[in-house]
């Protein structure tokens, strides 16, 4: 890109970002004497929601995407904006056929001729990044191709370079842009596209979901073929079949619907609460109704990670809003979130107690989780935190997939399927807890920890009995003093038998015997439930005496 032309690039892009931005940059403000130089009061027309996804549509593909990128971030940008680029597409004419050929011929270093023994030059659907092209192997097989257009990745690095650059400005001079972390929204973005670009990463997400989603029978994924898939070309299996919002209604009745719906909450859930990686565009038209009756998932380009720890909130977070739980919601939502200061909890709280109520009241059979998820994560920022990326993008997910599933199966109680699937979650991963193994683990690390600790207690009884022993206190209590060593005493002895027991159950785990529970030895189990209460026994008491009763006067 020349000067010129970069220059009328970092234009449009401030042009934008003042008119919908509501900013007032300071007067020492430059992104270049050449940039603002053009700018007049023409330029900056009234804007609004409607006028945002318009101006994002005429800058091209870079900011179509940043548009629909941002309508799944409510915490960035007011709701009525989210609403208003939802309707964004990238849909545009297609390149020519031979142009085409040529991006797959550069990829694969062969012919098309040579690499198909069919290929259609008429594409299936042509997007801003892409288009489709049906074609055979030579061995029979059916498959689609996505070729990438020629020069796009140009395209898209000029832009994101003036992006950056503007944003970089934005944040030097604006309040608002360092508020918002602007540079670092740019960088989250070039990382989201540079990925969507690269269709081999694609493939590897269709291989990991096809691996993942296997026992889902209802599901199906198609298939990457590994030799034909580069950079910029994805082959794939064809799976015949209509997106959901395009079947005819009629097909509609010879297909189990609740069924079907019941099995595409339960195969995101499996994505988001087990696997931590899911499909985060889920719209119609991203699902199939193949002739089998089942459900194709296509066009795994954008997917959400979420870490562990993270998944274990978010599964009881969906809990508590699928059941009604406002107060726990607004408590696990707060704990995923960094705080601002000034943050106002409480506010937070009643406020979001009263939105799930009311949602659960109004909506207890629809499948609302998503949308409320959203609106949590709008009032986290108004009342001062900021909950994570993955937390919007769970909900706009949730809520797309809310769409579908009344497609498919309209009298479906989505927060009945999601509270009984995520409770079966649950239940599995406290069956997991309770393996031989995990119990097996537990017990080397208490018996190591048992084996330590008589040492360490010798120790400090001898620097206690000999003198030697240091207490730092502002004001001597010695009956004070000797009642807490002495409860110290009694925990660790209690530490010690527990730890006794939960090795000699580990121990006794390994004998068969006649009597089971749940399909363990029956004695072994009885003995670690019997270390499990006592060890619940203790906790609660240290809480109740150590943090419930405050701090002994």
């Amino acid at each position: 890109m020349g000067t010129t032309a970069r220059l009328s690039r970092y234009k449009d892009v401030a042009k934008l970002l003042i008119k919908h931005g509501d900013i007032a940059l300071d007067d020492s403000a430059q992104l270049g004497e050449h940039v603002f130089a053009e700018l007049d009061e023409t330029d900056f027309d009234e804007g609004g929601p409607a006028s945002l996804a318009d101006d994002l549509e005429a800058l091209g593909p870079t900011f179509v995407k940043l548009g629909q990128l941002l309508s799944s971030r409510p915490d960035l940008i007011p709701a009525e904006y989210a609403r208003a680029l939802e309707r964004l597409h990238d849909a545009v004419a297609p390149i020519p056929a031979e142009e085409a050929k040529q991006v797959i011929e550069d990829e694969l270093g062969v012919s098309v001729d040579r690499a198909f023994s069919e290929f259609d030059p008429q594409p299936l659907a042509a997007a801003s990044l892409a288009q489709v092209h049906r074609a055979r192997l030579r061995d029979g097989r059916d498959v689609v191709v996505k070729v990438q257009r020629p020069g796009i990745r140009d395209t898209i690095r000029d832009d994101l370079d003036a992006l950056e650059r503007v944003a970089e400005v934005f944040e030097r001079h604006s309040e608002a842009g360092r508020k918002l972390s602007v540079t670092e929204m740019v960088e989250e973005f070039r990382e989201a596209l540079v990925h969507e670009l690269d269709f081999a990463r694609e493939g590897r997400n269709l291989t990991e979901f096809r691996e993942n989603l296997r026992d889902h029978d209802a599901i199906v994924i198609p298939q990457p073929i590994e030799d034909y898939t580069k950079s910029r070309v994805l082959t794939m299996t064809r799976i015949p079949g209509a997106s959901v919002d395009q079947l005819n209604p009629v097909a509609f009745t010879e297909l189990d619907r609740d069924g079907l719906g019941s099995a595409l909450l339960r195969c995101y859930l499996d994505q988001i609460l087990i696997y931590g990686a899911f499909h985060a565009d889920p719209h119609p038209g991203n699902v199939l109704i193949t002739p089998e009756g089942r459900l194709a998932l296509i066009d795994l380009g954008m997917v959400a990670r979420v870490d562990p720890q993270t998944r274990d909130h978010y599964m009881t977070l969906l809990l508590a809003l699928s059941d009604g739980r406002g107060r726990e919601a607004a408590e696990l939502a707060r704990e995923l979130a960094s705080r601002d200061p000034g943050a106002d909890p409480e506010a937070f709280d009643r406020e979001v107690a009263d939105l799930v109520q009311t949602y659960y009241r109004e909506s207890v059979a629809d499948a609302a989780t998503g949308r409320v998820l959203l609106e949590v994560v709008r009032l986290a920022i108004d009342h001062g935190f900021r909950p994570p990326a993955s937390m919007s993008m769970l909900g706009k997910t949730l809520m797309h997939l809310d769409q579908i599933v009344k497609i498919v199966s309209p009298e479906l109680r989505a927060n009945a399927v999601i509270q009984e699937h995520a409770e079966s979650l649950i239940q599995r991963n406290l069956a997991q807890s309770l393996s031989p193994g995990r119990i097996f683990t537990s017990a080397l690390e208490m018996n190591d920890f048992t084996q330590r600790l008589p040492g360490r207690v010798n120790r400090l009884l001898d620097q206690l009995v000999e003198g030697e022993l240091q207490v730092r206190v502002d004001a001597v209590d010695e009956v004070a003093l000797t009642g807490s060593l002495r409860s110290i005493a009694n925990r660790i002895t209690l530490g010690l038998v527990l730890a006794s027991l939960i090795v000699g159950a580990a121990l006794l785990m390994r004998i068969e015997t006649q009597f089971t529970l749940f399909g363990y030895p029956g004695l072994a189990i009885l003995v670690f439930l019997l270390a499990a209460g006592l060890g619940l026994g203790l906790v609660i008491t240290i809480a109740r005496r150590d943090y419930w009763s405050g701090p002994a006067s």
